[in-house]
């Protein structure tokens, strides 16, 4: 994918592109009817805590909500299209079209990639910091028996 973005567009990593996007694209309905299902759950799950609106669920689970909202219109305006440009072009579509539209998928694919690390390395940090409150709140209580 990075090669996609930033390297050389061989004739062999474009070709590599496409059959990744187009194994995706054409896989079976239950992988397909599996996404949109996991997207219903998140919306409903979304929904259903609203359903008791106070300061919390206003501002964490409304912004929750609208942030979610926001991915799926990105997911359906751009990933599909760009989806089915790359795996199941038109006759208007030309094979620069293919390409571009084969970019912008991967590089939405490194976005979520890069979330995913980031997202990673601070619940890592998260974990130190608490293990170390933990040791630090055990080691006076030891010490005073």
């Amino acid at each position: 994918m990075l090669t996609l973005l930033w390297g050389e567009l061989t004739p062999e990593v474009i070709e590599d592109g496409f059959q990744f996007y187009s194994i995706f694209y054409n896989s079976p309905p239950a992988i397909k009817s599996l996404i949109h299902g996991m997207i219903g759950v998140g919306f409903i799950g979304l929904l259903s805590k609203l359903h008791t609106w106070d300061d919390s669920a206003m501002f964490f689970d409304g912004s929750g909500l609208g942030v979610f909202v926001f991915a799926l219109c990105v997911y359906i305006t751009v990933i599909v299209p760009m989806l089915s440009t790359t795996a199941a072009p038109l006759a208007v579509d030309t094979h620069e079209d293919r390409v571009e539209a084969m970019r912008v998928l991967s590089a939405a694919n490194v976005i979520v990639i890069a979330g995913q690390a980031y997202a990673r390395r601070v619940e890592a940090r998260e974990k130190l910091t608490i293990e170390a409150q933990e040791k630090a709140t055990v080691t006076p209580e030891k010490k005073s028996q």
